[in-house]
């Protein structure tokens, strides 16, 4: 019954107040009504409803619900939640240091990060969280729970238990000491070869700018550097001021950057760069895809549309709304978005317009048709309404359905931890010479268990539809059947063959997991880029390559 109730409440919610979402504010009278309403209600479930009712629990449904209609960004922390949200701006927090998630029933350690207290312990990737302290986690346990319970002050103490597969003592405890865990934004910079160096940078928090700062001056001493690669794929953005101040190492000082436009059209804030530069002529490359954000779209963004770097991979995410955080009665914090920001051709990089939803409630992407055609500095079309599009365009390889099950089931990832539980440190050797082996290849196939392993066979499930069709038709006969049987015959999949085919990406894969059992952060990053990497590969060429990088940008 209590979750029949909070679920009248969250209708009512959306109802009353989501249904005014429109380009227009709501009056201060219609704001009044639907408080009224909304706190009479309330008072009625309290005195007259025949169930105990939690009071936080729901009201803590009823904020989610209403701001689900908003956007994916607008968000409320209480008081004893706001540990995400410190992190991300601050770029450090107080626990044991481990990504967790939920995976079926269990809550796993997903990836304990290096350097540590719950690496140095001994925690691994997939060890299962059977309790905290003295509290057991429950089959339907919140990640958000035991993320709680982990963290903590620096110093203090936490038992961790876990399960731990693939060893014979699988139950084990560790006394860990919590400590302030750093987010490093910048796991490795330096120099690719003789002449082009390398920045990666994963988020935009308070210590970014001022890492990014550094890499460059420390690449600007070497004499033989003729073009940095700023690798800004995968980073999710962050602080905004952090990204004017990045971009501000390679424009002159007054540049505008980004502006910001909040719900009063007048009200318009610029942002420019507060510092004299490093360096505006360095042939400079921008390596982004579809989880380059918000503000790692505006450094890639301005920066292109500044003629100042060549941008080189996918399409980024699309995120140009602006939020702000707010205090809230009883210590809570509310991230609100408040605004919208436009980088300096004047485009909006927003592909998602949450103000409008289809009759199911869904929002889409602006299509490509509806874009606007902007113009770079010096006169180079680009275009508003979906991320940025990279100058030079870097595909991506082919996916398929036996490759996102070998990675959304776990099968490569289990598999790692396995590989991990029978090789110590030493056996796997140097980061840049590690590599998944013929033997390895053929470890990961007997790992997999046909019985287990789903996966959508395309050519049997189109031959079972044109079967279908040809029957529904009128066109099977004993022939036509015939042909059908043969054909489904030659076509029938074999998972040893499906995998064969399928070698190099699924090796990819298994390196890149296995290696992250291994190494740093830093070795990580060095390894990837000097094994190679498309991205690195096209950006290196263009950095080495004067003329070309001329004419992608129209520089005389």
């Amino acid at each position: 019954m209590k979750k029949l109730l909070i679920v009248i409440i969250s209708c009512f919610v959306i109802v009353s107040i989501g249904a005014k979402t429109s380009t227009t504010r709501s009056s201060k009278a219609d704001i009044s009504r639907n408080l009224q309403i909304f706190n009479a209600i309330y008072k009625e479930l309290q005195t007259q409803y025949v169930d105990t009712i939690d009071a936080d629990a729901t009201m803590q449904t009823a904020i989610r619900a209403m701001l689900s209609t908003i956007d994916p960004y607008t968000e409320y922390y209480p008081a004893d939640n706001q540990d995400e949200i410190t992190a991300i701006s601050a770029g450090q927090y107080a626990g044991i240091g481990s990504v967790i998630m939920k995976r079926d029933k269990d809550v796993i350690i997903h990836r304990p990060q290096w350097d540590t207290p719950s690496r140095r312990a001994g925690v691994r990737h997939g060890d299962v969280i059977l309790a905290v302290d003295d509290w057991a986690v429950p089959a339907d346990a919140d990640v958000s729970e035991v993320s709680k319970r982990l963290r903590g002050q620096a110093g203090t103490h936490v038992r961790v238990d876990v399960r731990r597969p693939y060893v014979k003592d699988s139950l084990l405890s560790f006394d860990i000491v919590r400590g302030a865990i750093k987010v490093d934004p910048m796991p490795w910079y330096g120099m690719l070869d003789d002449s082009v160096g390398y920045i990666r940078l994963t988020t935009f928090n308070e210590s970014s700018a001022e890492a990014v700062k550094n890499a460059v001056v420390s690449l600007k001493a070497r004499p033989e550097l003729k073009g940095i690669i700023l690798d800004l794929r995968d980073n999710g953005g962050g602080l905004l001021e952090s990204a004017v101040q990045i971009a501000g190492n390679f424009v002159d000082k007054g540049t505008e950057i980004v502006r910001t436009k909040y719900s009063d059209s007048t009200n318009v804030k610029i942002y420019r760069t507060p510092k004299k530069p490093i360096d505006t002529k360095i042939p400079l490359a921008v390596l982004i895809n579809d989880g380059t954000a918000s503000s790692a779209e505006i450094v890639s963004g301005s920066l292109q549309d500044l003629d100042r770097a060549v941008v080189i991979g996918q399409r980024s995410y699309g995120k140009g709304l602006v939020q702000n955080t707010r205090p809230i009665p009883y210590d809570g914090l509310f991230k609100v978005t408040v605004a919208r920001y436009y980088i300096p051709s004047g485009r909006l990089i927003q592909a998602i317009d949450y103000s409008h939803r289809d009759e199911n409630g869904r929002v889409t992407r602006i299509p490509d048709s509806l874009t606007n055609v902007f113009h770079t500095r010096l006169g180079r079309e680009v275009r508003d309404g979906g991320g940025i599009t990279p100058d030079v365009k870097v595909g991506v390889p082919d996916g398929n359905r036996l490759l996102y099950n070998i990675v959304g089931d776990f099968w490569s990832f289990d598999f790692a931890n396995r590989y991990a539980s029978l090789h110590d440190s030493a056996s796997v050797g140097d980061p840049t010479g590690f590599e998944i082996t013929d033997t390895i290849f053929e470890e990961f196939k007997k790992f997999i268990d046909p019985d287990r392993f789903k996966y959508d066979r395309l050519c049997e499930s189109g031959i079972k539809y044109l079967r279908d069709a040809a029957e529904s038709e009128g066109y099977m006969n004993d022939s036509v059947a015939a042909e059908f049987s043969r054909l489904e015959a030659m076509l029938k999949h074999d998972l040893n063959h499906d995998l064969d085919h399928n070698r190099k990406a699924i090796i990819d894969i298994l390196d890149s997991e296995i290696a992250d059992r291994y190494f740093s952060e830093a070795e990580l990053t060095r390894r990837v880029v000097s094994k190679g990497d498309a991205e690195v590969d096209s950006a290196r060429a263009i950095l080495s390559d004067p003329a070309r990088y001329k004419s992608i940008l129209h520089l005389k």
